[in-house]
Protein backbone atom coordinates (compact mmCIF):
# COMPACT_ATOMS: atom_id res chain seq x y z
CA UNK A 1 0.00 0.00 0.00
CA UNK A 2 2.50 2.69 1.18
CA UNK A 3 4.69 1.40 -1.82
CA UNK A 4 1.48 2.43 -4.20
CA UNK A 5 0.73 5.69 -2.80
CA UNK A 6 4.53 6.58 -3.55
CA UNK A 7 3.66 5.65 -7.29
CA UNK A 8 0.82 7.66 -7.56
CA UNK A 9 2.20 10.72 -5.55
CA UNK A 10 1.97 13.57 -8.54
CA UNK A 11 5.59 15.12 -9.06
CA UNK A 12 6.95 18.02 -7.63
CA UNK A 13 6.43 21.25 -9.82
CA UNK A 14 9.40 22.39 -11.25
CA UNK A 15 11.00 25.13 -9.62
CA UNK A 16 10.92 28.86 -11.03
CA UNK A 17 13.94 30.48 -11.67
CA UNK A 18 14.34 33.62 -10.03
CA UNK A 19 13.98 36.69 -12.38
CA UNK A 20 17.25 38.23 -12.90
CA UNK A 21 17.34 41.61 -11.53
CA UNK A 22 19.13 43.26 -14.62
CA UNK A 23 16.33 43.99 -16.72
CA UNK A 24 14.60 45.76 -13.91
CA UNK A 25 18.19 47.74 -13.25
CA UNK A 26 18.97 48.13 -16.82
CA UNK A 27 17.17 51.80 -17.44
CA UNK A 28 18.84 52.99 -14.38
CA UNK A 29 22.65 51.67 -15.54
CA UNK A 30 21.33 53.34 -18.76
CA UNK A 31 20.26 56.61 -17.43
CA UNK A 32 23.21 56.98 -14.62
CA UNK A 33 25.96 58.63 -16.66
CA UNK A 34 23.68 61.81 -17.62
CA UNK A 35 22.47 61.66 -14.09
CA UNK A 36 25.93 61.79 -12.84
CA UNK A 37 26.75 64.85 -15.08
CA UNK A 38 23.69 67.00 -14.00
CA UNK A 39 24.40 66.20 -10.62
CA UNK A 40 27.97 67.39 -11.37
CA UNK A 41 26.98 70.42 -13.45
CA UNK A 42 24.33 71.43 -11.39
CA UNK A 43 24.76 70.47 -7.53
CA UNK A 44 28.43 71.43 -7.14
CA UNK A 45 27.81 74.93 -8.38
CA UNK A 46 24.40 75.31 -5.92
CA UNK A 47 26.45 74.20 -2.97
CA UNK A 48 29.59 76.26 -4.03
CA UNK A 49 27.36 79.39 -3.42
CA UNK A 50 25.92 78.38 -0.46
CA UNK A 51 29.49 77.37 0.76
CA UNK A 52 30.75 80.93 -0.80
CA UNK A 53 27.88 82.94 0.84
CA UNK A 54 28.55 82.20 4.22
CA UNK A 55 32.46 83.41 3.60
CA UNK A 56 34.03 87.46 2.61
CA UNK A 57 35.78 86.00 -0.46
CA UNK A 58 37.08 88.66 -2.88
CA UNK A 59 39.71 87.87 -5.00
CA UNK A 60 41.39 91.04 -5.28
CA UNK A 61 41.41 91.34 -1.35
CA UNK A 62 42.85 88.32 0.11
CA UNK A 63 43.57 89.54 3.55
CA UNK A 64 40.04 90.22 4.38
CA UNK A 65 39.15 86.64 2.98
CA UNK A 66 37.54 84.15 5.86
CA UNK A 67 34.05 82.85 7.79
CA UNK A 68 31.86 85.02 7.76
CA UNK A 69 28.71 83.67 8.96
CA UNK A 70 25.53 85.48 8.49
CA UNK A 71 27.20 88.49 7.77
CA UNK A 72 26.95 88.99 4.15
CA UNK A 73 23.08 88.21 4.41
CA UNK A 74 22.43 91.16 7.13
CA UNK A 75 24.61 93.36 5.33
CA UNK A 76 22.09 93.39 2.42
CA UNK A 77 18.78 93.45 4.34
CA UNK A 78 19.87 95.91 6.58
CA UNK A 79 22.61 97.99 5.33
CA UNK A 80 22.65 97.80 1.44
CA UNK A 81 19.77 100.36 -0.13
CA UNK A 82 20.86 98.96 -3.86
CA UNK A 83 19.56 95.17 -2.94
CA UNK A 84 16.04 96.62 -2.12
CA UNK A 85 15.85 99.08 -5.13
CA UNK A 86 16.76 95.73 -7.54
CA UNK A 87 14.36 93.57 -5.44
CA UNK A 88 11.66 96.03 -6.13
CA UNK A 89 12.74 96.75 -9.84
CA UNK A 90 12.88 93.32 -10.50
CA UNK A 91 9.00 92.46 -8.99
CA UNK A 92 7.89 95.27 -11.20
CA UNK A 93 9.89 93.91 -14.32
CA UNK A 94 8.65 90.38 -13.94
CA UNK A 95 4.43 91.18 -12.90
CA UNK A 96 4.70 93.95 -16.21
CA UNK A 97 6.62 91.83 -18.29
CA UNK A 98 4.63 88.46 -17.79
CA UNK A 99 1.46 90.06 -17.68
CA UNK A 100 2.07 91.23 -21.30
CA UNK A 101 3.43 88.95 -22.52
CA UNK A 102 0.76 85.95 -21.40
CA UNK A 103 -2.17 88.94 -23.17
CA UNK A 104 -0.47 89.20 -26.04
CA UNK A 105 0.33 85.61 -26.21
CA UNK A 106 -2.96 84.22 -25.92
CA UNK A 107 -4.39 86.82 -28.27
CA UNK A 108 -1.91 85.73 -31.02
CA UNK A 109 -2.68 82.24 -30.39
CA UNK A 110 -6.38 82.45 -30.67
CA UNK A 111 -5.69 84.47 -34.01
CA UNK A 112 -3.58 82.33 -35.53
CA UNK A 113 -5.57 79.31 -34.45
CA UNK A 114 -7.99 80.14 -36.83
CA UNK A 115 -8.26 78.83 -40.11
CA UNK A 116 -7.20 81.23 -43.19
CA UNK A 117 -4.84 81.92 -45.65
CA UNK A 118 -1.47 82.06 -45.18
CA UNK A 119 -1.98 80.73 -41.74
CA UNK A 120 1.59 78.97 -42.45
CA UNK A 121 3.31 81.80 -42.71
CA UNK A 122 1.69 83.96 -40.25
CA UNK A 123 2.31 81.07 -37.63
CA UNK A 124 6.35 81.60 -38.90
CA UNK A 125 6.14 85.15 -38.49
CA UNK A 126 4.64 85.15 -35.08
CA UNK A 127 7.40 81.88 -33.47
CA UNK A 128 10.43 83.72 -35.27
CA UNK A 129 11.53 86.20 -32.69
CA UNK A 130 12.02 83.51 -29.99
CA UNK A 131 14.45 81.70 -31.91
CA UNK A 132 16.69 84.92 -31.34
CA UNK A 133 19.18 85.11 -29.13
CA UNK A 134 18.70 87.56 -26.31
CA UNK A 135 21.92 89.63 -27.09
CA UNK A 136 20.96 89.78 -30.61
CA UNK A 137 17.59 90.86 -29.43
CA UNK A 138 19.74 93.97 -27.50
CA UNK A 139 21.34 94.43 -30.59
CA UNK A 140 18.42 94.96 -32.90
CA UNK A 141 16.43 97.34 -30.56
CA UNK A 142 19.71 99.31 -29.87
CA UNK A 143 19.72 99.78 -33.30
CA UNK A 144 16.14 100.60 -32.95
CA UNK A 145 16.51 103.32 -30.10
CA UNK A 146 19.39 105.17 -31.71
CA UNK A 147 18.55 108.62 -31.43
CA UNK A 148 20.68 109.58 -35.16
CA UNK A 149 19.49 106.55 -37.32
CA UNK A 150 16.66 104.74 -35.16
CA UNK A 151 12.29 105.19 -34.55
CA UNK A 152 13.57 108.71 -32.28
CA UNK A 153 14.60 110.47 -35.87
CA UNK A 154 11.75 108.93 -38.33
CA UNK A 155 9.39 110.21 -35.21
CA UNK A 156 11.01 113.26 -35.33
CA UNK A 157 10.98 113.92 -39.29
CA UNK A 158 6.75 114.01 -38.42
CA UNK A 159 7.00 116.16 -36.03
CA UNK A 160 6.75 113.80 -32.79
CA UNK A 161 9.42 114.37 -30.59
CA UNK A 162 12.61 116.36 -31.43
CA UNK A 163 15.85 115.02 -32.97
CA UNK A 164 18.67 113.48 -30.65
CA UNK A 165 16.01 112.11 -28.05
CA UNK A 166 16.96 108.63 -26.56
CA UNK A 167 14.75 106.54 -25.18
CA UNK A 168 17.29 104.51 -23.58
CA UNK A 169 19.03 107.30 -21.96
CA UNK A 170 15.99 109.02 -20.02
CA UNK A 171 14.66 107.57 -16.52
CA UNK A 172 11.23 108.15 -17.58
CA UNK A 173 11.05 106.31 -21.23
CA UNK A 174 13.81 103.71 -20.65
CA UNK A 175 11.48 101.18 -18.81
CA UNK A 176 8.79 101.14 -21.33
CA UNK A 177 11.58 101.13 -24.29
CA UNK A 178 13.02 98.04 -22.46
CA UNK A 179 9.64 96.46 -21.84
CA UNK A 180 8.54 96.83 -25.55
CA UNK A 181 11.74 95.22 -26.52
CA UNK A 182 11.41 92.19 -24.39
CA UNK A 183 8.05 92.07 -25.70
CA UNK A 184 9.22 91.12 -28.84
CA UNK A 185 10.97 87.95 -27.76
CA UNK A 186 9.01 87.19 -24.93
CA UNK A 187 5.39 87.18 -27.04
CA UNK A 188 5.66 84.44 -29.04
CA UNK A 189 6.63 81.73 -26.39
CA UNK A 190 3.42 81.88 -24.51
CA UNK A 191 1.75 82.02 -28.32
CA UNK A 192 3.86 78.40 -29.03
CA UNK A 193 3.06 77.02 -25.84
CA UNK A 194 -1.10 78.30 -25.77
CA UNK A 195 -1.16 77.30 -29.09
CA UNK A 196 -0.19 73.63 -28.60
CA UNK A 197 -2.97 73.31 -26.06
CA UNK A 198 -5.45 75.32 -28.19
CA UNK A 199 -5.12 73.02 -31.15
CA UNK A 200 -5.97 69.67 -28.54
CA UNK A 201 -9.42 70.87 -27.17
CA UNK A 202 -12.51 69.36 -29.00
CA UNK A 203 -14.41 71.09 -31.66
CA UNK A 204 -17.63 68.99 -29.96
CA UNK A 205 -17.89 71.16 -27.01
CA UNK A 206 -18.19 74.94 -28.95
CA UNK A 207 -20.55 72.86 -31.15
CA UNK A 208 -22.16 71.64 -28.13
CA UNK A 209 -22.20 75.60 -26.98
CA UNK A 210 -23.31 76.98 -30.39
CA UNK A 211 -26.37 74.46 -29.70
CA UNK A 212 -27.23 75.80 -26.45
CA UNK A 213 -26.59 79.54 -27.63
CA UNK A 214 -23.47 80.63 -25.86
CA UNK A 215 -21.59 83.30 -27.54
CA UNK A 216 -17.87 83.36 -28.40
CA UNK A 217 -17.39 85.14 -25.33
CA UNK A 218 -19.22 82.62 -23.16
CA UNK A 219 -17.15 79.54 -25.12
CA UNK A 220 -14.12 81.45 -24.71
CA UNK A 221 -14.67 81.66 -20.45
CA UNK A 222 -16.47 78.37 -20.03
CA UNK A 223 -14.99 76.02 -22.68
CA UNK A 224 -11.28 77.75 -23.45
CA UNK A 225 -9.83 79.15 -20.39
CA UNK A 226 -10.24 76.40 -18.49
CA UNK A 227 -8.82 74.08 -20.95
CA UNK A 228 -5.81 76.61 -20.83
CA UNK A 229 -4.98 76.47 -16.97
CA UNK A 230 -2.48 74.52 -16.49
CA UNK A 231 -0.68 75.58 -19.88
CA UNK A 232 -0.56 79.42 -18.29
CA UNK A 233 0.12 78.25 -15.24
CA UNK A 234 3.08 76.07 -16.38
CA UNK A 235 4.26 79.43 -18.73
CA UNK A 236 4.11 81.90 -16.47
CA UNK A 237 6.31 80.23 -14.11
CA UNK A 238 8.62 79.49 -16.43
CA UNK A 239 9.03 83.01 -18.18
CA UNK A 240 8.50 84.33 -14.61
CA UNK A 241 11.89 82.78 -13.53
CA UNK A 242 13.79 83.17 -16.74
CA UNK A 243 12.35 87.22 -16.40
CA UNK A 244 13.29 87.60 -12.80
CA UNK A 245 17.41 85.86 -14.10
CA UNK A 246 17.08 88.40 -17.18
CA UNK A 247 20.31 89.71 -17.35
CA UNK A 248 21.93 89.46 -21.25
CA UNK A 249 18.83 91.77 -22.32
CA UNK A 250 18.90 94.32 -20.08
CA UNK A 251 22.71 94.32 -19.61
CA UNK A 252 23.30 94.88 -23.42
CA UNK A 253 20.63 97.54 -23.92
CA UNK A 254 20.66 99.83 -20.72
CA UNK A 255 23.32 97.95 -18.98
CA UNK A 256 21.35 98.95 -15.74
CA UNK A 257 21.03 102.45 -16.48
CA UNK A 258 20.25 105.25 -16.80
CA UNK A 259 21.23 105.93 -12.85
CA UNK A 260 20.71 102.50 -11.81
CA UNK A 261 16.98 102.68 -13.61
CA UNK A 262 16.93 98.91 -14.98
CA UNK A 263 19.40 96.77 -12.93
CA UNK A 264 17.37 94.36 -11.74
CA UNK A 265 18.72 91.99 -8.96
CA UNK A 266 20.40 89.16 -10.97
CA UNK A 267 22.37 92.08 -12.81
CA UNK A 268 23.11 93.63 -9.43
CA UNK A 269 24.85 89.82 -8.62
CA UNK A 270 26.30 90.19 -11.91
CA UNK A 271 28.23 93.81 -11.03
CA UNK A 272 29.66 92.29 -7.86
CA UNK A 273 30.65 89.70 -8.55
CA UNK A 274 32.58 90.23 -12.24
CA UNK A 275 33.15 94.05 -12.04
CA UNK A 276 33.61 94.38 -7.81
CA UNK A 277 34.82 90.77 -7.14
CA UNK A 278 33.17 90.54 -4.31
CA UNK A 279 31.86 86.71 -4.90
CA UNK A 280 31.09 86.13 -0.92
CA UNK A 281 28.45 89.16 -1.23
CA UNK A 282 27.32 88.22 -4.46
CA UNK A 283 26.81 84.23 -3.35
CA UNK A 284 24.51 85.62 -0.79
CA UNK A 285 22.63 87.44 -3.03
CA UNK A 286 22.23 84.65 -5.39
CA UNK A 287 21.14 82.76 -2.46
CA UNK A 288 18.49 85.28 -1.19
CA UNK A 289 17.17 85.10 -5.05
CA UNK A 290 17.02 81.63 -4.52
CA UNK A 291 15.19 81.17 -1.71
CA UNK A 292 12.90 83.88 -3.36
CA UNK A 293 11.82 82.12 -6.46
CA UNK A 294 11.72 78.96 -4.53
CA UNK A 295 9.29 80.56 -2.57
CA UNK A 296 7.26 81.78 -5.31
CA UNK A 297 7.01 79.17 -7.30
CA UNK A 298 5.61 76.98 -4.74
CA UNK A 299 3.22 79.59 -3.83
CA UNK A 300 1.94 79.77 -7.15
CA UNK A 301 2.05 76.26 -7.78
CA UNK A 302 -0.62 75.87 -4.56
CA UNK A 303 -2.89 78.85 -5.81
CA UNK A 304 -3.21 77.68 -9.07
CA UNK A 305 -3.99 74.12 -8.14
CA UNK A 306 -1.67 73.21 -11.29
CA UNK A 307 -2.22 69.42 -12.22
CA UNK A 308 -5.36 69.40 -10.19
CA UNK A 309 -9.16 69.16 -11.28
CA UNK A 310 -11.44 71.72 -11.15
CA UNK A 311 -14.42 71.44 -9.08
Amino acid sequence: MAQAAAVAKPPAPPRRRRASATPRRLPYLLIAPAALLMLGFIAYPVLSVFYYSLRHYNPTKPWRNGFAGLDNFVHAFTDDPLFWDTLVFSAKWVVVEVGLQLLFGLALALIVNQTFAGRALGRALVFSPWAVSGVLTSAIWVLLYNSQTGITRYLADVGIGSYGTSWLSDTATVFPAAVVADLWRGVPFFAILILADLQSVSKDLYEAAEVDGAGRLQQFWHITLPHLKDAIVLSTLLRAVWEFNNVDLLYTLTGGGPAGATTTLPLYIANTSVDAHNFGYASALTTVAFVILLFCSIVHLRLSKFGGEDK
